[in-house]
């Protein structure tokens, strides 16, 4: 029996699936992270908190988004990723000129260095793919 062979454009595969996998990974640690943080800490760092529920917001968004094939799927990742890395950017360099205003680290607190730096080079890599010659032909198709 042959086995089913991937679309063309289907991010599922091939890098695409190491991608959604650390997405995945980033979805799971990020929610659980901060409903804890909020429901029993929010008080010690709302804006920590607050930062880290918009970032498993925008990761959750990200892994379904990616899971899709279609133009407005490949519209919503290019879109969310770009909100990922502008975050990363822009939290990594508030928490590290201000580190008074971050008592407690967010995902994306010193470029995500609590993450191995993974916040920084997922977007890129997610970016990367999208505009590679597979994820174009993904976002040709109807969904």
């Amino acid at each position: 029996m042959r086995r089913p062979t991937a679309h063309a454009g289907d991010r599922r595969h091939g890098p695409g699936r190491v991608i959604l996998a650390l997405y995945l990974i980033f979805v799971i640690g990020t929610v659980s992270r901060s409903a804890a943080q909020i429901s029993t800490r929010w008080e010690d760092a709302p804006l920590a908190y607050g930062l880290s529920a918009f970032a498993a917001a925008v990761y959750v968004v990200i892994l379904v988004s990616l899971s899709v094939r279609g133009r407005t799927a490949w519209w919503v990742s290019t879109i969310a990723l770009l909100v990922e890395l502008v975050g990363v950017l822009v939290v990594g360099a508030w928490s590290v000129l201000a580190p008074h205003m971050f008592p407690d680290a967010t995902v994306w607190s010193s470029f995500g260095r609590g993450y191995l730096f993974l916040p920084l080079v997922l977007p890129v890599l997610g970016l990367w793919w999208l505009l590679s010659d597979r994820g174009a032909r993904a976002a040709a198709e109807p969904a």
